[in-house]
C-alpha cells in the first residue's frame, strides 16, 4: 500500500493560514488547567465542521477519532492551559486576559493537533486509513500531577498500540524537530513548607523561635543535603521559587513560608525523594523548636520515549523536515505529564524548534516568549506522519 503521509503533508498547507489563525485566536484567550472551556469549544467546533466525531469531557478537553474501527489505535496528544504569567509581548494577538498567558507553546500544539486531525480526516474521505487515530486534546498540564491521569482514568488509552506528542523548543530553530530515545524530561514534584513557631520583637530573638533566621536555614542546607542523599547521577535539583516571612524590619514573624520544585532526571530516585525529603525537613528545623507544615505533591515520572515508537516518530520527522532537520535532543529536567501515558503504552514525544533563525531565543514560562509561528504547521505534519507511521507498521 503507497504511504499516505505525501497527501497528509499536502492537507496539512491546505489549511496552513487556518491553523495560523486559530494558533492567533487561542493565544489571545489563553485559559488556566481546568477551565480551558473556550478553547476546547472552539476546537470541537472546528472539527466537528469537519466531520470528525468527538466526545467532550466533563470539565475541559475532548477526545476526537478519526478513521476505521477495524485495525490498529494510535493517539496524538496535544494540552490545551496556559500559565498563570503576564503576556509581555506587544503581539496583535498577545493576550487578553491580565495575567494569563500561553507561555509554554500550548497554543501550538492544540493547533497542530486541530491540523493533524484535518489533514487525516481529508486522507481518510478518499483513501481509507488502516486504523484509527484517536486525537487527545487534554487540560491541565500545567498542574502536578497533571491532567493526563484523568484521561487515561477515562480510557482514553484504550486498545492504543502507541502514543505521540510534541513540545515547543524555543533554543531550537524552527524546521528542527529533537528526539531522542529514552528518558527526555525529568521527574518533577512540588513542595511548599510552612514554618510555625514562637515570634516577637526582634530586640529578643532568644524570647522567641527566631522562624525567619530557621526559615533561611531550610532553604539553603536542604538542597546541600539532599545533593549528599541522593546518588549525584540522578541530577537532583531542589529549587525555591517562593520564599515569604514577615511585614516588618523589627518583628520576628510566628510563620514564614517557602515553596518550590524538585526535579530529578532518575525514576528510581523519585521514588525514594519525598520520604528522604520530608526527613531532612524535620532535621533541619528541630535546633530551632520550629514546626514544619510540608505539602509535598508528587507530580510526575520523566518521559521515557520507547525505542520502537520513536524510531516511528523519527521517521515522520525525517519525511516533514529532512535528515538534517531531525536532530538530537538532550535530556532535560523540565516536567511533562505526557509521561503519564508512557507508563500505559509505548510512545514518544519530540521538541519541536520555535525560534527564528538568527533571532532571540526565548525561554518557556516567561511571558515575553515568542515563537515563529511557522512551527504550527511543521507539528501538524509530524503528529499526522507520525500517525500514518505507526498505523503502516500495524
Amino acid at each position: 500500500m503507497p504511504s499516505l503521509v505525501p497527501e497528509a503533508l499536502a492537507a496539512v498547507d491546505d489549511h496552513a493560514d487556518e491553523l495560523l489563525a486559530l494558533r492567533r485566536d487561542i493565544h489571545a484567550h489563553p485559559e488556566l488547567a481546568w477551565q480551558e472551556e473556550r478553547t476546547t469549544t472552539l476546537v470541537a467546533k472546528r472539527l466537528e465542521e469537519a466531520g470528525v466525531g468527538l466526545q467532550l469531557l466533563p470539565q475541559s478537553g475532548l477526545v476526537a477519532e478519526v478513521g476505521e474501527q477495524a485495525g490498529p489505535t494510535v493517539a496524538l496528544r496535544a494540552d490545551l492551559d496556559a500559565l498563570a504569567v503576564d503576556d509581555l509581548t506587544d503581539d496583535p494577538w498577545c493576550s487578553t486576559y491580565d495575567g494569563i498567558a500561553h507561555a509554554c507553546g500550548h497554543d501550538v500544539h492544540t493547533a497542530a493537533l486541530v491540523g493533524a486531525g484535518l489533514a487525516l480526516a481529508a486522507v481518510h474521505a478518499r483513501s481509507p486509513l488502516p486504523g484509527r487515530v484517536r486525537l487527545l486534546f487534554q487540560p491541565a498540564e500545567e498542574v502536578m500531577p497533571g491532567g493526563a491521569l484523568e484521561m487515561i482514568a477515562g480510557g482514553v488509552l484504550e486498545d492504543v498500540a502507541h502514543v505521540f506528542g510534541l513540545h515547543c523548543d524555543p533554543g531550537l530553530d524552527v524546521g528542527r524537530i529533537g528526539l531522542r530515545e529514552g528518558p527526555l524530561t525529568g521527574a518533577a514534584d512540588s513542595m511548599s513548607v510552612r514554618l510555625v513557631g514562637r515570634g516577637g520583637h526582634t530586640s529578643r530573638p532568644h524570647l522567641t523561635q527566631d522562624l525567619t533566621y530557621a526559615l533561611a536555614t531550610l532553604v539553603t542546607e536542604l538542597p546541600a543535603a539532599l545533593s549528599r542523599r541522593l546518588d549525584p547521577r540522578a541530577g537532583v535539583s531542589l529549587v525555591w521559587g517562593i520564599i515569604r516571612s514577615g511585614s516588618a524590619k523589627n518583628v520576628i514573624p510566628a510563620s514564614g513560608e517557602a515553596a518550590g520544585t524538585v526535579r530529578m532526571l532518575d525514576a528510581v530516585a523519585w521514588a525514594e525523594a519525598e520520604g528522604l525529603i520530608r526527613e531532612l525537613i524535620a532535621q533541619i528545623v528541630a535546633p530551632y523548636g520550629v514546626r514544619a507544615e510540608i505539602d509535598y505533591v508528587r507530580g510526575v515520572p520523566p518521559v521515557v520515549n520507547d525505542p520502537g515508537s520513536t524510531l516511528l516518530l523519527g521517521a515522520a520527522v525525517e519525511q516533514v523536515v529532512g535528515e538534517d532537520g531531525h536532530v538530537y535532543t538532550p535530556q532535560s529536567l523540565g516536567g511533562e505529564d505526557f509521561a503519564w501515558y508512557l507508563e500505559s503504552v509505548p510512545g514518544a514525544m519530540a521538541r519541536l524548534g520555535t525560534r527564528t533563525p538568527g533571532g532571540a531565543t526565548y525561554d518557556l514560562h516567561q511571558g515575553d516568549l515568542r515563537v515563529d509561528e511557522r512551527a504550527t504547521a511543521i507539528g501538524a505534519k509530524v503528529l499526522a506522519a507520525a500517525a500514518l507511521e505507526a498505523l503502516s507498521h500495524g
